[in-house]
């Protein structure tokens, strides 16, 4: 049986995670009717998801944790996988549901994964509610297992069972002898790059002095340059809110289009202006925000996990004017990009996976610290064509980006076809309100519309 172990950065998620610190990634997605039909009912949702599972073996697998810690765990086959084990039906309210099953951790001793069927007959919709644990899929990935499970007709693509049968489980013995392995294996890949460094001298310089720089800038404004204290930053409970709202994609392309930004901008820029509203809603001065912003670094072949870079921008809160909020986030973003900061830190990363495990679980608490950043803004990208579940036309889906400990909120957004769908994740207990936020949200990108026909004066 081949090796899977947890990158660096996956087991970071796996170390991030705390009682009140749930490192599930989620999505909510909507369904309507079929045209001249009716909604599957559960078992039909139960049997299609199952024989799609073969398309992603991975959720039939769970963690191996690696005797005495010496190396990150490894992906096992589970002996007593069943897919009623993840698997459940349960009724409407759909925002009840929501909330109790993403305030609940997932099980470690089986595969990290749970999806819930909510029918709903008072509003002719289908939802799906699915978490899968961060270090087993980055929001890309649960977008794209999403993807597996749909069909791009209404007429559901054949898909028969694999007739899957689980490989034996290892011994702790095997399990310690392959961690040792693959330390060594790491400790051996480090010795090779000076010899690549001796057949090609003046190139291995270059090349070292842009990452040098490029890591060096990513880690001037993640580690060095502090996030200011904000109520955002606080205690948690174990208990969240998904609050959400959705409008047409249309909307952010026409201010896209209008200002020569990008889809990214025109969300962040509506992130700080619905901050803004929301600061001063409760009495505050509306002040400046740091956010860690995620970004794809995954390539078509990469199978699950993560595979993810962040940098860090300053969201404009206290700046009263849309446009200037939107040129604001622009330059702060492009500057980000120009001098590869991305980049940057995608090699510190992959650099910090050769420390030892105790470095690597002190880097995480480091990087997800409230002095490092506020909150998190995900855009995650959703399938651009109608896609269908059984014969019913998915609609919204909204997205859960988890939190980590002291941060009160998170906002993402993914797009499915010609909507853009918002989800504020919040602490129930520091931030009862996300419904307040998100509308705030919502009410900055028509701040922004109503901006469109003003004159490009206040760019810089």
């Amino acid at each position: 049986m081949s090796c899977s172990r947890l990158s660096g950065l996956d087991a970071s998620f796996l170390a991030a995670e705390t009682p009140t610190a749930h490192m599930h990634v989620g999505w909510v997605a909507r369904f309507s009717p079929p045209a001249g039909g009716r909604l599957p009912h559960f078992f039909q949702v139960r049997e299609h998801v199952e024989q799609r599972l073969a398309r992603a073996p991975r959720y039939r697998q769970k963690l191996a944790p690696v005797p005495l810690g010496l190396n990150a765990p490894e992906w096992i086959d589970d002996e007593a996988f069943s897919i009623e084990r993840h698997l459940y039906w349960a009724p409407g309210p759909l925002g009840g549901l929501v909330d109790e099953v993403m305030s609940t951790p997932l099980r470690r001793d089986r595969p990290l994964w749970e999806m819930w069927v909510c029918e709903d007959p008072a509003e002719e919709r289908l939802a799906l509610v699915g978490k899968a644990h961060h270090c087993m899929v980055d929001g890309l990935a649960a977008v794209e297992l999403g993807s597996l499970l749909l069909d791009a007709a209404p007429e559901p693509a054949e898909c028969r069972p694999d007739g899957w049968q689980p490989e034996r489980a290892p011994s702790a013995e095997r399990l310690l002898t392959r961690g040792v392995r693959d330390l060594a294996a790491a400790q051996l890949s480090l010795l090779r790059l000076p010899l690549h460094a001796v057949s090609s001298p003046a190139a291995a310089a270059r090349q070292a002095r842009t990452k040098a720089a490029r890591v060096a800038r990513a880690l001037t404004h993640s580690l060095l340059v502090a996030a200011p204290p904000s109520v955002l930053n606080s205690s948690l409970s174990p208990l969240r809110r998904l609050a959400w709202s959705e409008r047409p994609l249309e909307d952010l392309n026409a201010v896209k289009r209008a200002h020569g930004t990008t889809i990214n901008d025109v969300m962040l820029a509506a992130v700080a202006g619905g901050m803004r509203a929301y600061q001063a809603e409760h009495g505050q001065e509306p002040g400046a925000l740091k956010a860690m912003i995620p970004v794809s670094v995954r390539d078509p072949s990469d199978v699950l996990g993560n595979h993810i870079s962040f940098v860090f921008a300053e969201l404009p809160c206290a700046e009263p004017d849309p446009l200037r909020r939107l040129y604001r986030v622009h330059g702060a973003m492009s500057a980000r990009k120009r001098d590869g900061e991305p980049e940057g830190a995608d090699i510190a990363l992959k650099a910090a996976e050769h420390t030892p495990p105790p470095v690597q679980r002190a880097l995480s608490r480091i990087i997800a610290s409230p002095r490092t950043f506020n909150l998190v803004v995900s855009n995650i990208p959703g399938p651009p064509q109608q896609l269908y579940l059984r014969g019913c036309p998915l609609r919204e889906i909204y997205p859960v980006v988890p939190l980590a400990d002291g941060h009160a909120v998170s906002v993402g957004m993914t797009t499915v076809a010609d909507r853009a769908c918002f989800g504020v994740y919040a602490d129930r207990e520091a931030l009862p309100d996300a419904d307040a936020l998100a509308r705030h949200i919502d009410a900055a990108i028509d701040e922004l519309l109503d901006a469109n026909s003003r004159l490009p004066e206040y760019a810089g």
